[in-house]
């Protein structure tokens, strides 16, 4: 999954004026269902396209669940998303009827086959709603603004209720509800009027928050005050050019100003953790803590050489004395073997690799491996890398065992812009990789689900720390720490290393470096003496 630095949009300040409403599209904004619907489309439409295929004599083209999905499908009610994928084909077929059987070879018979995969997946899994989107709809409720969902799902009140956040809307139009009322989906803005008219709120009052395509469409169609793009993928330019006044990469990336406005939270306007140090020492005092440490920027300064961002025996120091008193563990996209080198302490955990490694500590059992399949592709990427860069000079390439960082915090003016193509050439020839975005350095890493974030609550769960009263601390300072600070909105105390940026993030409060790091870990420290006499290590 790609992540940018900024997200280029609309000023926030479109919706001057106090919110009487929020509208929340359902997958991929409320609940984590979006790859599901994804994956059940896939099945779908290759199970269609290598029959067709094979009976027909023609080349089998699968299903694109990431380009295709975005442009045809996402967003939609099936029937329509289901003709407008086979337009896009070229294939005709009847439209048939609502009750077609699922091998009946009809709009209606492939849009109920695809229903057919994602209710066997529902009712096998729990699904996961976004904590950012949570905590938001909460605050909204808890100082009277009406909230509501939409889907063009026929699911919706299964999913919503399988998630458990059901309760937490005042009103809901889904799929049933298009078709009941005779309504056309998105992005025709029906349904979102419909919602806000349930609310008794006006359209200019209100705001939309989407992840399709279709969806900010509608919501500007519908004339809607702020229409906010959450570009969870690499969907940014999409969302951008379909209206969006705003993008955020998550939710927990909004807050709730005074005058009941939603804005972005920046590095620049985040408290202090010194300014709202009674608040955070009320918060997590006699409570059991789970820290979670970057290394680069915020235990060490970022260097030009990455290969000497040493330690300091002070830092050091402050993390084993924390560690004596609550679970800490360092998370870090260097190579697991290399960051347990730099830090030398056996009493705490390490996750290298953006989370495809994880150790437990010395003496405890706990290990994860994620992403071991791309490694032989790995070793060709590196080597062609090699080969497309050596006429740069100033780059440095870190091969980790799950990922391949390259430097460029050396690399000139004028040889910079040359770097991008490059990999976006590489990434055409070997799509099972995406890229990832740091301070000065770009990633090549497997493109699955996985990141520092889930390793964090992989870590939480695994050793029995994700209980509602365990505190989990995360401090980092780069772009793949807001994984983390995502996944822990609204339970955790995430804090980000300011470091002069201004990029949007999820995280709660700010410190100013690394010195300012080791003294709130200090600050930890002094918190957690009596928390681990009463709990014990967590470990």
């Amino acid at each position: 999954m790609t992540r940018h630095a900024g997200l280029p949009a609309k000023p926030a300040s479109i919706l001057r004026q106090p919110l009487d409403a929020v509208l929340f599209d359902m997958d991929g904004v409320v609940t984590d269902t979006a790859n599901v619907h994804a994956a059940a489309w896939q099945s779908l439409f290759d199970e269609f396209l290598k029959e067709r295929a094979d009976r027909d004599g023609m080349e089998y083209q699968p299903f694109d669940p990431r380009k295709e999905y975005r442009q045809y499908v996402d967003g939609k009610p099936r029937y329509d998303g289901v003709k407008s994928f086979l337009d896009s084909r070229r294939i005709q077929l009847p439209y048939g009827h609502e009750d077609d059987g699922p091998d009946r070879e009809s709009v209606c018979g492939l849009g109920n086959r695809k229903d057919r995969h994602f209710q066997a997946w529902l009712e096998a899994h729990q699904v996961r709603s976004y904590p950012g989107t949570v905590k938001l709809i909460r605050e909204l409720r808890r100082v009277g603004v009406k909230t509501a969902v939409f889907s063009a799902s026929c699911n919706a009140e299964a999913v919503l209720r399988n998630a458990g956040v059901f309760d937490l809307f005042d009103a809901k139009v889904d799929g049933r509800d298009l078709v009941r009322l005779g309504f056309p989906g998105k992005p025709d803005p029906a349904m979102l009027l419909e919602a806000a008219r349930q609310l008794g709120a006006a359209p200019g009052h209100t705001a939309v928050l989407e992840d399709a395509i279709a969806g900010i469409e509608a919501g500007v169609a519908g004339g809607f005050g702020l229409v906010i793009g959450v570009a969870r993928g690499d969907d940014v330019d999409d969302l951008q050019r379909a209206g969006a006044h705003l993008l955020v990469h998550d939710v927990s990336e909004l807050i709730l100003s005074e005058n009941t406005r939603l804005i972005v939270k920046t590095l620049s306007d985040l408290p202090s953790v010194w300014d709202r140090e009674e608040e955070i020492r009320r918060r997590v005092s006699g409570k059991p803590l789970a820290v979670f440490l970057d290394y680069d920027g915020t235990l060490t300064p970022i260097v030009q050489d990455h290969t000497r961002a040493w330690l300091s025996g002070d830092m050091r120091a402050a993390v084993a004395e924390l560690g004596k008193r609550c679970t800490v563990v360092i998370v870090s996209g260097r190579d697991l073997n290399m960051l347990r080198g730099l830090v030398e302490l056996d009493s705490v955990g390490y996750v290298g690799s953006h989370g495809f490694e994880i150790l437990s500590p010395e003496g405890s059992s706990g290990s994860l491996k994620r992403g071991v399949e791309f490694l032989s592709e790995l070793d060709l990427v590196e080597q062609e890398l090699r080969e497309r860069l050596a006429g740069i000079k100033g780059h440095a390439i870190e091969r980790k065992r799950f990922s391949i960082a390259l430097h460029y915090r050396q690399v000139g003016n004028d040889d910079i812009g040359k770097l991008e193509p490059i990999l976006d050439r590489l990434l055409a020839d070997h799509p099972s990789l995406c890229r990832g975005y740091g301070k000065k350095v770009f990633e090549l890493k497997p493109d699955i689900a996985w990141n520092k974030g889930y390793a964090v609550l992989w870590l939480l769960e695994r050793f029995g720390l994700d209980r509602l009263e365990v505190i989990p601390v995360y401090i980092g300072d780069d772009l793949t720490d807001e994984d983390a600070f995502q996944v822990l909105a609204g339970r955790g105390l995430t804090v980000v290393v300011r470091d002069n940026g201004t990029r949007q993030t999820a995280a709660d409060f700010a410190v100013t470096d690394t010195r300012d790091v080791k003294r709130f870990l200090e600050m930890l420290a002094s918190i957690a003496v009596d928390t681990q006499e009463a709990e014990g290590r967590g470990w």
